[in-house]
């Protein structure tokens, strides 16, 4: 670690020695401390540090946290039934959709075919009561003077 040449020995480390401070102890002033044979004498637990102390003293147990409460599961046969009536509803709605789209389409064909009738109805009546004044013959107009089938009426 240190060079061969070099001519003083390695400087020792300064060894520094951390007493513990004592903690007051806390007093309850609300209750009154009643004192309580444990249910069982605790074990007491030896470490030996690195340096060769031994440290003596009560294993303490870390505070386990309260259990929640476990949801109860739900079953495979609620979770069908509830996606069975989601789609029974969906397809009832899909339906009832269906159904007015077909009734709308009737009425808007119904009345296309309404029209239809009315236009060509009046376009044969046009033609009946407007060949009906001729009586068979063809007219012709020439200077206020009527020519039918050849024959002058002036």
């Amino acid at each position: 670690m240190y060079p061969d040449h070099t001519p003083h020995a390695p400087a020792r480390r300064a060894v520094e020695v951390h007493q513990p401070t004592p903690l007051p102890p806390a007093v309850a002033v609300s209750a009154p401390v009643v004192p309580v044979q444990p249910g069982s004498v605790p074990a007491v637990a030896s470490v030996v540090l690195p340096d060769g102390r031994v440290v003596t003293g009560y294993a303490i147990n870390p505070v386990q946290p309260e259990p929640i409460a476990a949801k109860p599961a739900v079953s495979r046969t609620a979770v069908n039934v509830a996606l069975g009536g989601v789609g029974f509803l969906a397809v009832c709605g899909g339906l009832i959709l269906l159904t007015s789209f077909i009734a709308a389409l009737t009425a808007f064909i119904t009345q296309l075919i309404i029209l239809a009738a009315v236009i060509f109805g009046g376009w044969i009546a046009v033609q009946l009561f407007s060949a009906s004044g001729h009586q068979g013959g063809t007219t012709v107009n020439i200077r206020k003077a009527t020519f039918k089938r050849n024959h002058f009426h002036g």
